[in-house]
C-alpha cells in the first residue's frame, strides 16, 4: 500500500482554512465528500465519529501531526484526506504543539488489517522530519500529490 492509493489528488486541502480542530475535520470529511471518494449519506455520521474520538482520545500524536480516523461500514475503500495548516490548530497533541499537518483516515469497517496497513504507511512517513517539512512547503494540492508519489517511490532525500 502506497500513500497514493489512499489519497485521491480531490482530497487534499493545501491551506485549510479551519482555525480549531473541529472546523478542520468538518473541512477534511467535506473534502472527501466532495470529491466523491466519501458517500454525502454518511457525512454527519462520520463527522461525529472522528470527533467523539477525538473528545475521548486526541490523534495529535506531536511533531505538528494528528492522524484522525475512523471505520465505517459504508466505506468501501480506505481513502484519506491530507490538510496542510500554516498557522497550526490546537489539537490538543501529546506534546502540547500546533499542528500543521492532519491526515484524515476512512476505513471499511470489516477491513482492520488494511486500516493498520494505512496507518503504518502514513506514520512511517510522518516520522520523517523531511517529509513533514517538505510536505507544510508545498503550496498546492498538485504539489501535494506530487510529493507523496515522489514519497512512496523512494524519489525524496533524507
Amino acid at each position: 500500500m502506497k500513500l497514493t492509493d489512499i489519497i485521491e489528488p480531490g482530497s487534499i486541502v493545501a491551506k485549510l482554512s479551519s482555525t480549531d480542530r473541529d472546523e478542520a475535520i468538518l473541512e477534511l470529511i467535506n473534502q472527501l465528500v466532495d470529491s466523491g471518494v466519501a458517500p454525502a449519506s454518511i457525512k454527519d455520521e462520520l463527522i461525529e465519529r472522528v470527533l467523539d474520538r477525538e473528545r475521548k482520545h486526541s490523534t495529535g500524536f506531536g511533531r505538528g501531526v494528528a492522524v484522525p480516523h475512523v471505520k465505517h461500514a459504508e466505506i468501501n475503500k480506505i481513502t484519506a484526506a491530507v490538510g496542510i495548516s500554516s498557522e497550526g490548530i490546537d489539537f490538543n497533541s501529546l506534546d502540547k504543539q500546533p499542528v500543521y499537518t492532519i491526515f484524515l483516515l476512512l476505513s471499511p469497517q470489516d477491513r482492520p488489517e488494511e486500516h493498520l496497513q494505512a496507518m503504518e504507511i502514513i506514520f512511517k512517513n510522518l516520522s520523517k522530519e523531511t517529509f513533514r517539512r517538505s510536505l507544510r512547503q508545498s503550496s498546492t494540492s498538485e504539489e501535494i500529490h506530487e510529493f507523496l508519489d515522489d514519497a512512496d517511490n523512494h524519489r525524496l532525500g533524507g
